[in-house]
């Protein structure tokens, strides 16, 4: 059996969502070797593009607390060695529209960054709402039941499925969580139901019931593309079926993958319409926006054909992998915790 490689072993480390853990599953049969390599696809994918630069913004100073002193933490634009201290780039965040917190799942230090940031933003700018990855559509009004204090944190993992369907430590999320109830602020499910995106991998979209579309944006507003996107996933979905991959495989699993970031996307969008006056921080895979092709593009895309001005949206890469690279092009920021 063909073993990865040790720059995919590198790659794949620490970096992979339950859901494409089960899709991968279902589509490999049990190809253990080919389920790695697979998680690939999901990190490497998103690779043209280009996310829409932070705006200077007038707020008030923000108190370097929770574990943001400058000499814990070093931020800088790929691409760049300029340091920005924390309270400075806190200060411009708090005057836009979206905050991506791009995280690798099992890693506490981008959950820990996660926290901070968030709380540090909510004394900029306490109208805010949190968006995740995390917890599927269907699940939103267990997520409202337990904001609003009529459920126990163990009934919301429970009744949301979390250990199932996402699958990660749950005292990743747990602060963000607890924050949010104690502070009434909303918190939207993001991801598309699990089962559907296994469905669309293996027979497309058409397969999919009137019941389960419910779930996800309408067939006209599920973009496959840019182009340089797709000839890049292909180029790598080729390289890791050496060769014994076929083009419809290859079309279910790259229309899988858009669709993932489709649904998140709409419900990002669909926040900005209904409360523009809102920030929204968006906690998620850093595979969903390196180079914005993943969710940042299709906000921008959705709101500008509403006739919406196009959101100022910022990205910030957690603790990112080395073998990332500098390209400017990646991310706004790297927001890297020193030990």
């Amino acid at each position: 059996m063909p073993q990865p490689s040790s720059l995919l072993q590198q790659r794949l480390k620490g970096t992979v969502p339950m859901t494409w853990l089960t899709l991968m599953a279902s589509l490999v049969e049990g190809n253990f070797c080919r389920v790695f390599c697979c998680y690939l696809l999901v990190m490497g994918s998103l690779l043209s593009g280009l996310l829409a630069w932070p705006h200077s913004v007038q707020a008030q100073p923000v108190e370097s607390r929770l574990q943001l002193e400058a000499g814990k933490t070093l931020i800088y634009a790929p691409g760049t060695s300029v340091k920005i201290a924390p309270e400075v780039l806190l200060q411009s965040l708090a005057g836009t529209n979206v905050v991506y917190l791009g995280e690798t799942h099992d890693r506490p230090a981008d959950h820990q960054a996660q926290l901070a940031i968030l709380q540090a933003l909510y004394r900029q700018r306490p109208n805010l709402v949190i968006a995740m990855e995390m917890f599927q559509r269907p699940f939103q009004p267990v997520l409202d039941r337990y904001l609003v204090g009529e459920i126990t944190e163990t009934a919301l993992r429970e009744q949301s499925q979390y250990d199932r369907r996402w699958g990660y430590d749950w005292e990743f999320y747990a602060p963000i969580l607890r924050f949010a109830q104690a502070q009434k602020l909303p918190v939207i499910a993001l991801n598309t139901p699990s089962e559907i995106t296994r469905k669309v991998a293996r027979a497309g979209l058409e397969s999919l019931t009137v019941a389960e579309q419910q779930w996800i944006p309408p067939r006209s507003a599920i973009v496959l593309g840019p182009e340089p996107y797709r000839q890049r996933i292909r180029k790598l979905y080729d390289e890791i079926h050496q060769g014994m991959g076929n083009s419809k495989g290859f079309e279910q699993f790259f229309t899988a993958q858009v669709l993932w970031d489709e649904t998140m996307a709409e419900g990002i969008a669909q926040s900005l319409q209904q409360q523009p006056d809102r920030l929204v921080v968006v906690m998620v895979g850093q595979g969903h926006l390196t180079y914005g092709d993943g969710i940042p593009n299709r906000v921008r895309r959705r709101l500008e054909q509403t006739g919406d001005r196009a959101p100022v949206q910022v990205s910030l890469l957690l603790n990112p992998a080395q073998d990332l690279g500098q390209d400017p092009t990646i991310a706004d920021y790297f927001w890297v915790t020193e030990p």
